[in-house]
């Protein structure tokens, strides 16, 4: 598996990732008579980074792949 389908499956695992953190967070909010925990809170903050990470490799991929055809023509 080349690094592009890598980067697009890792993308792909981390939304699921990412949604459960936020499922959990609000329900967290629901169960709590107070402020839940900082670690819940903030736990769907390292996936979404990893997402931005990933998500913009991907939306530049077509761009530099249009560079790298017209610099070998």
């Amino acid at each position: 598996m080349n690094l592009s389908n890598w980067i697009r499956q890792s993308h792909r695992w981390l939304s699921i990732v990412f949604t459960l953190t936020v499922i959990a967070n609000f329900a967290a909010r629901a169960i709590s008579q107070g402020e839940p925990s900082a670690w819940i809170t903030y736990a769907p903050l390292p996936p979404l980074f990893l997402m931005l990470l990933s998500g913009l490799y991907m939306f530049a991929l077509p761009y530099t792949n249009k560079r790298r055809i017209r610099s070998h023509t």
